[in-house]
């Protein structure tokens, strides 16, 4: 290249008109105009400040949105931006009848490759923060999504996404308390997605500082989930986790913190994907007695810390409610249980081929007390399917029965060490030349970048 044109092109790399097109947008209508006439694939850098919009932006495939930080750029609705919320609660399962334009960003429809990263996202009038239809290779990283009335991120056939360093704050649950005369319910989610596959969930922190009922709201739901991985967040909402009714199928939840529950009923528990395995839930430390909805067939939960306060006794750890038979399988073992409120297991539907082996339970009274059966079992289930056997089981202070009903005693029960258990006089539990207890100790990082370790009984934050 001849060096003079090697200079011309220097000059103009260091120009200042150069310099001012790469400066990050610094009002509301100059991001309104980047991201409406900006290029597929196009980044657009946002300065630090408030931004108010009053119609959602629509970003292109292959767009990154950047701000300066979660504490530092924040987009929000304005104040005459207030869409109504006759069409909530959304139909869940399909777009019709609901307001995909109420939400701060709006995906176009089929874009792929989409990053949001470095913001704060608040309604506090709007539906949500983000909408999306069939976005594949979404990212969002380092947003805070905070005060939207129905869900933080409400997606359709999202694929291949990767969700993580994110905050969701009250976001979802909250339109009731928004028109008057309008009455709604609480069905919404900080994560809202129908038919995720190849997903990551991780690194989150999902919080409800509101703690009267009529503000509750799911941490993450999804109807349908295939080959999806959430691990290490810190969910400190009523109902953690819901998978309800779709067919799943390889689904790992693991490393999380749950003050809520984790459900993920199915009528007649569904069917077994040809992996054997619907969901596999491990290494989490649950904190509420109504820690798992049941029924689902093909499920494992194994290496979990349940840790209850024995003053709030108000669930069984595993709860079935429905009334269709299910086939099962599934697995639950090496788990520590301290606390059970009204049991361990309670499924009012017929549930076979169950395995429950290796556990720790050790039940002290609790603030009812709690007289139960510790597993409770439909009369009507094969009971040459279902097997307690290998585990450590104490009751300290009030004894109580391991078995409900009467039936129940057809299960295959045996090698367990029980102690202070009311019917142990009517177990056959045959010893066997077996390990009781955890096969292994329990030792885990969890939470928002592992922030707390289990150890045993112990949970502590965790040294860095």
């Amino acid at each position: 290249m001849p060096p003079y044109r090697a200079a011309v092109l220097l000059l103009l790399a260091s120009s200042p008109i150069n310099a001012i097109a790469a400066r990050p947008v610094e009002t509301s209508a100059a991001l309104v105009s980047a991201v409406r006439d900006g290029a597929e694939g196009e980044t657009i850098e946002i300065a630090a400040g408030t931004f108010e919009l009053d119609a959602p932006l629509e970003l292109k495939a292959g767009m990154s949105l950047q701000g300066a930080g979660l504490d530092k750029t924040i987009l929000t609705g304005a104040q005459n931006w207030k869409p109504s919320t006759a069409t909530l609660p959304d139909p869940e399962m399909r777009t019709q009848g609901m307001d995909t334009r109420a939400y701060l960003v709006r995906l176009t429809d089929k874009a792929a490759g989409i990053t949001i990263s470095g913001l704060t996202l608040r309604g506090p009038q709007l539906h949500g923060a983000i909408y999306g239809w069939q976005n594949a290779d979404l990212h969002l990283h380092h947003l805070r999504i905070q005060e939207t009335l129905w869900s933080g991120l409400r997606t359709f056939s999202m694929k291949n996404a990767k969700i993580h360093d994110c905050e969701f704050i009250d976001a979802g649950g909250r339109w009731q308390r928004g028109e008057p005369g309008v009455r709604g319910g609480i069905t919404g989610g900080a994560i809202f997605a129908i038919w995720m596959a190849d997903c990551e969930i991780y690194d989150n922190r999902f919080v409800r500082t509101r703690l009267d009922k009529a503000q509750e709201f799911y941490g993450i739901k999804v109807r349908q989930g295939k080959r999806c991985r959430i691990h290490h967040n810190t969910i400190e909402t009523n109902f953690s986790i819901e998978f309800p009714f779709e067919n799943d199928e390889d689904l790992e939840i693991d490393h999380n913190v749950c003050t809520g529950t984790i459900s993920i009923p199915k009528h007649a528990g569904g069917p077994v994907p040809p992996s054997g395995r619907t969901f596999h839930i491990h290494h989490n430390w649950m904190k509420d007695s109504y820690s798992i909805e049941f029924v689902r067939n093909g499920v494992e939960i194994d290496h979990n810390l349940f840790d209850f306060d024995p003053a709030k006794d108000h669930g069984n750890l595993i709860s079935g409610f429905g009334k269709a038979a299910a086939t099962g399988p599934a697995k639950f073992h090496n788990n520590l249980i301290s606390n059970p409120g009204r049991g361990v297991i309670w499924v009012n539907e017929v549930f076979n081929h169950l395995e429950v082996h290796n556990n720790h339970v050790i039940a002290r009274t609790t603030g009812t007390p709690r007289k139960d059966g510790l597993f409770g079992f439909n009369p009507e289930c094969d009971f040459t399917t279902i097997t307690i056997r290998d585990n450590i089981i104490e009751c300290e202070g009030e004894p109580r029965p391991l078995l409900r009903a009467k039936e129940s005693y057809g299960a295959n029960v045996e090698n367990n060490a029980l102690t202070n258990v009311a019917d142990a006089d009517k177990l056959a539990n045959l010893k066997a030349n077996r390990p009781i207890g955890l096969e292994q100790p329990l030792k885990f990082e969890c939470g928002l970048h592992g922030e707390f370790t289990v150890d045993g009984w112990k949970v502590g934050p965790t040294p860095r």
